[in-house]
């Protein structure tokens, strides 16, 4: 696909310079508009959540939320290689080096450019702050019902996915984890805890599902900018809170997923700002958050940093299983 072209036909001007460019799962792509805008081009493998990801971003900017603002809808680009090999200038969508291949159809969004902020500084009250910006997150989204639905939830807080088996298909690996035995107490406590969270019945709210620090910017204390839209949830809130208190650390480093007194500050700090939780909620929180580090400890056992990530998890697993009253 000819960027210039899209930019010239959804956006009304063509590129002249390129900004940035990165990406792991989706093409993300910088550049300076001829009139002057800055705006960034994102695209991913089709599928129908991502238009419901993108009127929730759509609607949460319109309160002053601080995120890009959406130029597009979702639009659907059909495969066509010969052209999606073809550089165009001053940009084309050839990938980064570490962008999985994927063939098919693809979907392009676009929105405005949202540069400055940094990750929260270590020392900073990380926990809280963290946890009150999601809970402002999820008091001003819309409701489920007033956007076009974001299903399926990503698999890292997918255990109500359609299979009997335990894990989901993974999003970056081409492997179905159930085909991989073990280890047999990762299986084990990846059932108990599906088992744990598909039998909650509280209301499903409009989240954000990767609240991680390498997807939110600062300004000092303030809240710069969130980004990865595509990651947006329908989940009952403590099971987002829950999801959230689990990788709020994670920088994109190795290794920096929340201990449990991160974990445990942050849902208090959230409880806080979203008074009315009581055992059950906090319960279905750390269930959550136990979902995601099984689902990643599931996936790094078949990559060399398994053993560590393994370990870990082993490690914290029955405290946070006590937690989560499993």
């Amino acid at each position: 696909m000819d960027v210039r072209a899209w930019c010239e036909r959804w956006l009304g001007s063509i590129p002249v310079r390129e900004l940035f460019r990165t990406g792991h799962l989706a093409v993300v792509l910088g550049v300076e508009l001829a009139d002057g805008r800055a705006v960034v081009l994102k695209r991913r493998p089709a599928a129908d959540r991502v238009q419901g990801c993108v009127e929730v971003q759509r609607q949460l900017s319109r309160t002053g939320f601080p995120c890009p603002t959406p130029l597009t809808d979702a639009v659907p680009l059909p495969p066509s290689p010969a052209t999606d090999q073809t550089r165009a200038q001053p940009a084309s969508w050839t990938p980064p080096a570490d962008t999985p291949s994927t063939s098919g159809s693809w979907t392009v969004t676009a929105e405005s450019y949202l540069p400055g902020g940094a990750q929260l500084d270590r020392d900073a009250d990380r926990s809280r702050l963290f946890a009150e910006a999601l809970a402002r997150f999820v008091r001003l989204a819309p409701s489920p019902d007033a956007v076009p639905s974001v299903a399926p939830a990503p698999p890292w807080v997918g255990w109500a996915h359609e299979s009997a088996s335990v894990w989901p298909w993974p999003d970056d690996m081409d492997v179905d984890l159930n085909t991989r035995p073990g280890p047999a107490w990762l299986d084990d406590l990846g059932r108990r805890v599906r088992d744990r969270l598909l039998a909650v019945r509280h209301a499903p709210v409009i989240g954000h599902g990767d609240w991680e620090s390498q997807n939110l910017r600062w300004q000092g204390h303030q809240l710069h900018a969130v980004h990865d839209w595509d990651s947006v949830v329908c989940l009952p809130e403590p099971a987002i809170a829950g999801a959230a208190a689990a990788v709020f650390t994670e920088t994109g480093e190795p290794f920096e997923a929340a201990t449990i007194d991160e974990t445990e500050r942050f849902l208090e700090a959230y409880a806080r700002a979203a008074p009315g939780w009581k055992a059950e909620e906090r319960a279905i929180a750390w269930a959550a958050g136990l979902w995601v580090r099984a689902f990643n400890a599931k996936k790094a056992s078949l990559t060399a940093d398994g053993v560590r990530v393994l370990d870990r998890l082993a490690y914290e697993a029955e405290p946070r299983l006590r937690r989560a009253g499993i």
